[in-house]
Order: C-alpha cells, then sequence, then structure tokens
C-alpha cells in the first residue's frame, strides 16, 4: 500500500479537534476543577500523543486537568456528559435561556391556575437576583474566585468596549471651519483664470495612539495573571494594530503575536508556551530597561500610552526601577500603573517598588475585579 500525501483538509480536521477538546476543558472549569490554560495546553499535548480515541481522551484528561480524587470523580462525569455517543461527539453546548422566568414556574403557579397576582411579582424578584448576582461577580476580586466564578468572568469579558487613545496628526484635511488652506485656495482661484474662489478651510486629523500593556507574570502575582492576559487579549482583539504587549518577569517576553489569535483559550496557551518564567521571580528594573532598551526609545513607546500591570513586588535594586520609569515617563505619552492590591479596602502604597514609581506615573488605578479592567479601559481611551 503507498502512502498518501496529506491533504489540505487535515489541518482543518486538527484544528476541529483541538476547538471540541478545549471546549471539554472548558466544561470542566465550569464544573469546578481548576483547568489553567497551562492544563489545558499539556492536555492537547497528551492527547496528540494518545491519540483521539476514548480511551486516549480519558487518560490524558485524567492526568494533565486533575490533580486530586475529586477532580477524577468529576472529569469522569463531565467526560460521559460531554463526548455522549448516543448524541455525537461531543454534545453541542446548549444556548443560553432565552425564555421568561414564568415557562420555568411550576404548573401550580403558571398564568390561569388562579395565582396569576403572584405570578409576575415572583418573576421581577427573580430577575432582579439575577442582575444582582452579575453585578457582585463584576466587583468581586478575581484571585478570590472559584473556577466555576472564574469560566463564568471569563465570558463577561466580552463586555468591555476598549476604544484606541487618539492624537493629534501632521496630515490636514478640508473641512468647513478652520484654518484657511491657502494652496487649495489659490489653485481654485487659478483654474477660475484668477477670479476669486470660495475660501478653502481645513483643520489637522486624528491617528490612533499605540497601547503597551506590560503585565507582571511573577508568582506574587500569579492570582490575577490569568484575568490580565484575558484584558490584553480583549484590547488586542479590540485594536489589533495599535496595542503591543509583553509579560514582565525574571526576563522580558513579547506576547503581540499570542494575543492576536482570535479565541481567547487558544491565546492564552499560546502565551503560556512563550514565557518561560511563568509565576517566578520579577526583576521590574532589568525589564524596563530593556524594554526601553530594545524597543521603546525605537518608537514601541514613543507617544504611547504604557499601562504597567504589576504589584510592585521588586526583587533587584528599586533605585534602577525608579530610573526606568523615569525614562519611560520621558518617552511616553502617558504611564498608567495598574496594582490589584490598590483597590483593596485598607490598602497603602508601602511596597519599596511602588514608593520608587509613584512620582513617574500619570495614573495609578486598581486591578482586582472587571469593574477596575473597565476603568482602566476607559482611562486608556482618554489618554
Amino acid at each position: 500500500m503507498t502512502a498518501t500525501a496529506p491533504t489540505p483538509a487535515a489541518p482543518v480536521a486538527a484544528r476541529e479537534a483541538d476547538e471540541v477538546l478545549l471546549g471539554f476543558a472548558r466544561a470542566l472549569r465550569a464544573a469546578g476543577v481548576a483547568v489553567t490554560h497551562d492544563r489545558a495546553r499539556e492536555y492537547l499535548a497528551a492527547v496528540a500523543v494518545l491519540g483521539l480515541s476514548e480511551e486516549g481522551t480519558r487518560a490524558a484528561g485524567r492526568a494533565t486537568l486533575c490533580s486530586g480524587p475529586d477532580d477524577l470523580v468529576r472529569h469522569d462525569q463531565v467526560f460521559a456528559a460531554y463526548f455522549d455517543h448516543r448524541t455525537g461527539l461531543p454534545r453541542p453546548r446548549p444556548r443560553p435561556a432565552t425564555t421568561t422566568v414564568r415557562s420555568t414556574l411550576p404548573a401550580a403557579d403558571a398564568p390561569g391556575t388562579g395565582n396569576e397576582g403572584d405570578g409576575p411579582e415572583e418573576e421581577r424578584d427573580v430577575l432582579q437576583a439575577a442582575a444582582s448576582d452579575v453585578e457582585q461577580l463584576r466587583h468581586r476580586d478575581v484571585a478570590a474566585l472559584s473556577a466555576a466564578e472564574r469560566a463564568r468572568l471569563a465570558r463577561m469579558f466580552a463586555t468591555l468596549r476598549p476604544r484606541p487613545p487618539y492624537r493629534r496628526s501632521a496630515r490636514h484635511r478640508a473641512w468647513r471651519r478652520g484654518e484657511v488652506d491657502a494652496a487649495r485656495t489659490v489653485r481654485a482661484s487659478l483654474r477660475r483664470m484668477g477670479e476669486p474662489a470660495a475660501v478653502v478651510h481645513r483643520r489637522r486629523t486624528s491617528r490612533p495612539r499605540r497601547v503597551v500593556l506590560l503585565v507582571d507574570v511573577s508568582g506574587s502575582m500569579s492570582g490575577y495573571a490569568d484575568a490580565l492576559l484575558r484584558l490584553a487579549h480583549r484590547m488586542t482583539q479590540a485594536m489589533p494594530a495599535t496595542v503591543e504587549t509583553f509579560s514582565l518577569g525574571t526576563r522580558l517576553t513579547p506576547l503581540t503575536r499570542p494575543m492576536r489569535v482570535r479565541d481567547a483559550e487558544r491565546a492564552l496557551a499560546a502565551a503560556g508556551e512563550a514565557v518561560p518564567d511563568w509565576s517566578g521571580g520579577t526583576r521590574l528594573g532589568e525589564n524596563l530597561q530593556a524594554f526601553l532598551d530594545r524597543w521603546g526609545r525605537r518608537g514601541t513607546a514613543r507617544g504611547a500610552v504604557v499601562v504597567v500591570f504589576s504589584d510592585g513586588w521588586e526583587r533587584g535594586d528599586t533605585a534602577v526601577l525608579a530610573e526606568q520609569v523615569e525614562r519611560l515617563s520621558r518617552v511616553a505619552h502617558r504611564v498608567v500603573w495598574v496594582n490589584p492590591h490598590r483597590g483593596k479596602a485598607g490598602y497603602e502604597p508601602v511596597q519599596r517598588g511602588v514608593v520608587a514609581v509613584l512620582p513617574h506615573v500619570d495614573d495609578f488605578l486598581a486591578g482586582h475585579s472587571l469593574a477596575t479592567f473597565a476603568e482602566v479601559v476607559e482611562v486608556v481611551a482618554r489618554a
């Protein structure tokens, strides 16, 4: 039997299989298992080794997605429900319910059974409770959320509406008022053989500013790194041509290319592969110096809005950190420092790194919840 060359449909089939496996990882996370993007990446690699079969998929999930006996039980339950042979592999994800609450009430409370007066009141109360629950989740600290709450919050990132900041360009365009465009006015007069023509006005145009995101992925920021990268992904998808992303740890790592992947789970998995120092130490001063020497002065940070997501814990010399943030403030249009602990009750900026950078930043914001992320997005847009 002669071997056949791979067809163009093979990569498409592989992508579809990855989508199914990542969907199972999301379902397992919603069931309460702490499935991180690192585990999801290892799960895909294990399935590639064991084979895309029921036994291989189950063994790969138990080995990479579970961390204890309780997780194994939940894994088998979700696996049986998700990969159901009777309805296809896998079952399609149920669409969110759009029916009114009245349709879910017991038959005794349905309209026409004598309790019509209680139905609308109960429906109104249930709807208000659901809205309150979502609002509470928006304001909760992401580091204290359960796996199921993190999965809900990940879907809520779609509610953020990042907008690019704008700057005045050197180019002009015709406008109904403003400064007189002498060149165009003279050319219009010459076309009329020197006869007076209408005066043409012009104004300067605007163009988007570049936005640079520096995300601290050290051990002290491990509870917030996933949410911050989701925020970076959301901003990159909204402004793909103007957002640059880097991770800060023991070294500086560019993450712009992984953040441009459309699917958030795939983007975070690619970022996890690119970052070699995840949950390690942090050398903010050295990383900022490397960024300025290699990228900043060449134009990436010049005139840009630079957002640093970090709690300010510095293992190196804080004098170096202060010096590099001062250099950054001279190059960038605006420097925004986002500290997850900033919005907590009783917080005081007493860390040496925070004390060193505060004189050189334009905005010092909180960044521990979805509500504070929305505020960060608004501050960037107004810059």
